[in-house]
């Protein structure tokens, strides 16, 4: 008797089951090798990178934890475009399953040049990293403005036939706004959240802790916010929703699903257990089975919420 049907697709991107990795703690796929069987996952989704290469933020301080996750300022280092279609992918694309890559830019042009030089490759999508500064506005980060992230989808829409994923940043008024706006510009899916701005003070030195001065705090700390926005926007959008932030266990991942996700990405607990996404696989599929469902898509969205007067 076969189990459950875990499969999801966002866009043409067919996944055997709902487990992703997220972008950014897995590196470029070389670093957690040998450590678990990604293979299993549904897709792997790569670090972001950036037409031309990137330093980053000064390499001393980058990172700090915290009680409950860690905040980091990374600064998008990373080997460029040509180096990672030459170098990495070949790699990464030894590994059994979906391989996203992630990419960024100062303006929708970059984005669309490095989707177009992507498109001519085997990854199943791309997804797009709406949290860097737009330089034609000041600054100001994509994804915080519907017009905006709006735009670079657009651009890459045009530039490649691929599968979209925007992936939102929480650090918004409006989260669900962007996320139409990506979909109405031709997105395929959204994933969220990406980290929480936040800041680490040394009280001896009465500074920042990070050389940056602020960063993004990831972990359990953030996924009940994550959580929350993860069902804003799955109630404002029709297309695949990919939940994240602070996934420890399967009930934690399980609780992105009924919210209104249809699949789930694991970012920082891969520090403390690299075969965390396939303990997370093993548990939703175990949950499944103990409630007689045949497919994990009869979870997706189907939290009741209580409607109170007054």
């Amino acid at each position: 008797m076969s189990g459950p049907d875990l499969s999801v697709k966002i866009g043409a991107m067919a996944m055997n089951n709902p487990v992703m990795v997220a972008s950014g703690i897995f590196g470029y796929g070389d670093e957690f090798r040998g450590l678990a069987d990604y293979g299993e996952l549904g897709a792997l989704v790569l670090k972001t990178i950036t037409r031309e290469p990137r330093l980053g933020n000064p390499p001393a301080c980058r990172t700090a934890e915290t009680p409950a996750g860690i905040v980091n300022a990374i600064g998008l280092e990373n080997v460029g475009l040509d180096a990672f279609l030459a170098e990495k992918l070949p790699a990464a694309m030894e590994y059994e399953t979906n391989i996203v890559a992630s990419i960024a830019g100062e303006t929708p042009e970059e984005f669309a040049d490095c989707a177009r030089a992507l498109d001519q490759t085997e990854v199943a999508a791309i997804e797009l990293n709406i949290s860097c500064p737009n330089v034609k506005k000041g600054g100001m980060a994509f994804g915080v403005d519907p017009e905006a992230s709006a735009e670079v989808v657009a651009a890459v829409r045009a530039a490649a036939a691929k599968p979209i994923v925007a992936k939102l940043t929480p650090n918004v008024t409006d989260i669900s706004s962007v996320a139409v706006a990506c979909e109405t510009a031709g997105a395929d899916g959204v994933s969220l959240t990406n980290t929480f701005s936040a800041m680490v003070v040394d009280v001896e030195r009465r500074c920042p802790l990070l050389a940056a001065g602020m960063g993004g705090l990831s972990g359990p700390a953030i996924r009940p916010a994550a959580v929350y926005r993860v069902y804003q926007v799955a109630q404002a959008v029709a297309i695949p929703v990919v939940g994240m932030g602070g996934i420890w266990n399967a009930n934690d991942a399980l609780e992105f699903i009924l919210a209104g996700a249809s699949a789930v990405a694991v970012g920082t607990v891969l520090y403390a257990d690299p075969a965390a996404g396939n303990r997370v696989l093993a548990g939703i599929r175990e949950y499944l089975d103990r409630h007689g469902l045949a497919k994990v898509s009869e979870l997706v969205g189907s939290v009741s919420i209580p409607h109170t007067s007054g």
